[in-house]
């Protein structure tokens, strides 16, 4: 049975984290250790508007436990902070967690201490862990995540005017707005599975990650799901070591049947898209394994990578790459011209490097452009565009930044059933220049060049600027520095909060607040800088630009008058 118990408010303040970190468990039972997808999740679901445009609002807390064998003993509490970041309100609970997904609802009625609460932003924090119930030595394996909620009425911000970028499939023959950026958008979901791997499961039955090449439904069919949905690109990143046709490891296993589904795969995509010009279907990896360092994507890999052997020693892949060598991989990447994405990321205990989390290395940093900030629930059926299941995951890659890495924001689905891209309304934005077609090569370089936003609305665009360079861009600043943070809504959505970022590359430190204006004004101390913009409409989602790295160096020559460019930039 579980408890929910209301605790007292306290005023101690608490660290601000904005990310989830994907709890695993894997491996605590018998039989679990070789297995990727048995792992221990927890979202939060957090109006962001009160009812009856009041505060009171319910909570809904999901604890799953993927169907792993094992039974977990659970402990979760859910905190209320105030715009100040005082706690203010408290409830906690425990019990056990089997097999299916348990739901929690926590009621608040909009009063703090009996009064109503104050209007203003809050945040709702939840904190849940789990350990196998079978193992009372075991860990406890913590999740937390987070959500802003608007309480009361809030002057909207003051937003710069800025005319909406041609979507592909429905504006790209309007002329541009003069003085307009030059680019295009377009809409897709980077991250997806088929039955190449263990996705593509059937709506009627799916709950989880299917085994290893079960489903019945491949490539072709996720591409022709998501281009009838309206998205204009997908990515099927099917995980790299089930290309034996296990989760663990295939003794039996053909490396030549292998190899020839993998490029089957390649061929499926270049075939679809030759069929369907206007849409882009791309075939490439996810590489690891999630309870031994971290997944991420190779967008663009023609090689199969991996580390099973079959028991003849052979190596089931084309190309060796040893697991959790995230620094070989990163080389070989570099090497090859891949381009690839941090999955899911957590803020510990992922993408090490001298036993570093997110530890720095220049081939990763050449090689890693994205980095997920949120997704939808992997195990999703919803086709309606309205899964409430969400994980955000922006402190770890507010790490990634920090420790030195250039990536952009990126948002995606991880469909594992046969849902591709329909869950919810969350996209990846990628800005490619006007006139471009959209194919393989054009969409990789606009990732290169990190001109990607990431959006909880398909019907949303931002685009942050910097003294007129565009968001992914890299430059050298003298004076004072201009962030813009362009929004248009095809829907008629209002933003409801600005929030702009700033940080130091190489620093190791903590990504800082900024300014809460969509047009903000500094002179930044010498040296290196980012900043990125995050805005929230008035329904709750939420969308991210890009950063722009800042290298801000000392004037020389006279001081420049209205604007102008200075004269000259010291080394």
């Amino acid at each position: 049975m579980m408890q929910c118990i209301h605790g007292k408010a306290s005023r101690r303040p608490l660290a601000l984290s904005f990310a989830l970190l994907l709890a695993l468990v894997a491996g605590a039972a018998a039989g679990q250790a070789g297995l990727d997808h048995h792992e221990f999740d927890a979202t939060l679901v957090a109006p962001y508007q009160g009812e009856r445009a009041g505060a009171a609002r319910t909570f809904t807390l999901a604890f799953d436990p993927a169907q792993a064998a094992t039974a977990y003993a659970l402990r979760w509490r859910l905190d209320l902070v105030d715009t100040n970041e005082r706690l203010v309100r408290q409830w906690r609970g425990r019990g056990a967690l089997r097999r299916n997904l348990l739901n929690v609802t926590v009621r608040w009625d909009g009063r703090l201490r009996g009064d109503i609460a104050p209007a203003g932003i809050y945040r709702v924090r939840l904190h849940a862990s789990a350990r196998a119930a079978t193992s009372a030595a075991s860990p406890f394996q913590s999740v937390l995540q987070e959500w802003e909620i608007a309480v009361g009425r809030l002057a909207a911000p003051t937003l710069p005017t800025f005319r909406a970028l041609p979507h592909a499939r429905f504006e790209a023959s309007m002329a541009p707005a003069v003085g307009a950026l030059p680019y295009t958008v377009y809409l897709g979901n980077l991250h997806s599975q088929t039955a190449h791997s263990d996705g593509g499961g059937d709506l009627a039955h799916c709950t989880g990650a299917q085994e290893p090449q079960s489903a019945a439904l491949g490539p072709a069919d996720a591409f022709q799901y998501a281009l009838q949905r309206g998205l204009d690109f997908l990515v099927a990143s099917e995980h790299n070591h089930m290309y034996d046709g296990s989760d663990g490891t295939n003794a039996a296993a053909d490396p030549a049947v292998a190899k020839a589904l993998f490029q089957s795969g390649l061929a499926t995509a270049s075939s679809f898209n030759a069929a369907h010009p206007n849409f882009l279907g791309v075939y490439g990896l996810e590489w690891g394994v999630i309870n031994r360092g971290g997944h991420l994507n190779i967008f663009n890999t023609d090689e199969l990578l991996g580390w099973e052997r079959n028991a003849s020693g052979q190596l089931v892949a084309d190309t060796l790459t040893p697991k959790g060598d995230y620094g070989a991989l990163y080389a070989l990447m570099r090497q090859r011209g891949w381009v690839g994405q941090f999955n899911h990321p957590t803020t510990s205990g992922q993408f090490l490097l001298g036993a570093v989390p997110f530890g720095y290395s220049a081939d990763g940093d050449q090689a890693m452009a994205l980095c997920e900030v949120l997704n939808t629930s992997a195990f999703s059926v919803n086709t309606s565009e309205t899964e409430k299941r969400r994980s955000t995951f922006e402190g770890a890659c507010n790490k990634a930044l920090e420790a030195g890495y250039h990536v952009a924001f990126s948002t995606n689905q991880d469909n594992h059933c046969a849902n591709w891209g329909a869950s919810y309304t969350n996209r990846t934005g990628v800005l490619i220049a006007n006139g471009t077609a959209l194919t393989q090569a054009s969409l990789i370089d606009a990732i290169k060049a990190r001109r990607v936003f990431a959006t909880m609305d398909k019907g949303a665009q931002l685009v942050l600027t910097a003294n007129g360079h565009i968001m992914g861009e890299r430059f050298t600043n003298s004076g004072p520095l201009t962030l813009l943070a362009n929004f248009a809504s095809s829907t008629g959505k209002t933003v409801s909060t600005v929030r702009i970022f700033e940080g130091v590359p190489r620093r190791n430190g903590s990504v800082s607040e900024l300014s809460k204006k969509a047009t903000t004004t500094i002179t930044p101390a010498l040296g290196e800088h980012f900043y990125y913009a995050r805005l929230t409409q008035d329904d709750g989602n939420i969308l991210w630009s890009a950063p722009v790295w800042v290298t801000q160096v000392a004037l020389t020559g006279p001081i420049p008058v209205d604007g102008a460019e200075p004269a000259a930039l010291s080394d």
